[in-house]
């Protein structure tokens, strides 16, 4: 092929190409000695200034200068915290004026909306420079009158407030699960006895429970009794009590039973009494019938039964338990 019936795009991209490689050799200055590294150089990084390390608690960043500690508030993007003695002062303040239209908490009241999520609020930091004009002025269009006897202390300990109550929405990580003993003993003792007398005794198995267990913990025990857990991993092995069992009965007759190893559409498997373990395939022995004892049978059947006030009258009942 000659030269002149080539492409144009095809003699560009074989210019670029060559520009390129040439770029890469290296470059001879006009003696023929290309410059060498001083001795014992080599290609290696060149001795320099040591570093200082970092004081305790700081990080070092890629280009050797040390950074403060990240808090979890810094992780989260929610900057420092508030100053405690200020928001409690805020709170006082923000209760006595401000919680019939926004409450007692922030979180929006009679007409007045969620300072927690207040875009206002995030961006004021806790200095009361944006919220500080809204508070002595008002916004009497949206029916907020102006509290101009406010002084700057009290503005800055409000702002301080509503930061702790924005910090505390937006960082999950603190949350802490108040009073949950909130029903009627009375109305739960009732509940008891209607639905759980056929396998628990307040003076048998339950006896002085909610001596072992904090009530969060007890409500979460009888909602969902079943521990779920790998096998193998380290821990207290799981109570037999809540252990399903399966007895199987072969065409022959033969019977077996135990611990429910597994069962799908397809096998069953379980392990007797003396540690055997024996497994069977549907599609191999035809006729199998195959009964499931399941201790918390019960428990799964009352979940969607239960109402809201259900759950926290047994609640209030088990609590009495001690």
């Amino acid at each position: 092929m000659k030269f002149g019936s080539w492409s144009p795009v095809l003699v560009c991209l074989l210019g670029t190409i060559g520009w390129m490689l040439a770029a890469q050799e290296p470059q001879v200055p006009p003696g023929g000695v290309p410059p060498q590294p001083p001795a014992g150089a080599a290609n290696g990084p060149q001795p320099g200034p040591g570093v200082k390390p970092p004081a305790n608690g700081d990080r070092t960043s890629a280009n050797g200068q040390a950074s403060q500690g990240r808090r979890a508030g810094d992780f989260l993007a929610i900057g420092p915290p508030a100053d405690p003695a200020a928001a409690q002062r805020g709170q006082a303040t923000f209760v006595a004026n401000c919680a019939f239209c926004h409450g007692s908490d922030a979180k929006g009241g009679n007409g007045g909306p969620n300072l927690a999520q207040s875009v206002l609020v995030l961006h004021d930091k806790g200095s009361g420079t944006e919220i500080g004009p809204v508070i002595l002025h008002g916004r009497s269009g949206k029916g907020m009158p102006a509290f101009s006897t406010f002084n700057e202390a009290q503005i800055k300990d409000i702002a301080q407030f509503l930061l702790q109550r924005s910090q505390s929405t937006a960082n999950r990580m603190e949350y802490k699960i108040l009073n949950v003993v909130t029903g009627n003993p009375q109305a739960g003792e009732a509940y008891f006895a209607a639905h759980c007398t056929n396998c628990h005794s307040a003076t048998g198995d339950l006896a002085h429970i909610a001596t072992k267990y904090q009530p969060v913990d007890l409500q979460s025990r009888f909602l969902y009794p079943k521990e779920s857990r790998i096998p193998g991993m380290p821990g207290p092995p799981p109570d037999p009590r809540t252990e399903k069992t399966v007895t199987v009965k072969l065409p022959s007759g033969e019977s077996f039973s135990g611990k429910l190893d597994h069962l799908d559409d397809f096998s069953v498997s379980l392990t007797d009494s003396s540690g055997e373990h024996h497994s069977w395939l549907f599609s191999e022995e035809k006729g199998i019938d195959v009964q499931v004892k399941d201790p918390l049978k019960a428990h799964a059947e009352l979940l969607p039964e239960y109402s809201n006030a259900d759950m926290h009258n047994v609640l209030a009942y088990l609590e009495t338990l001690k």
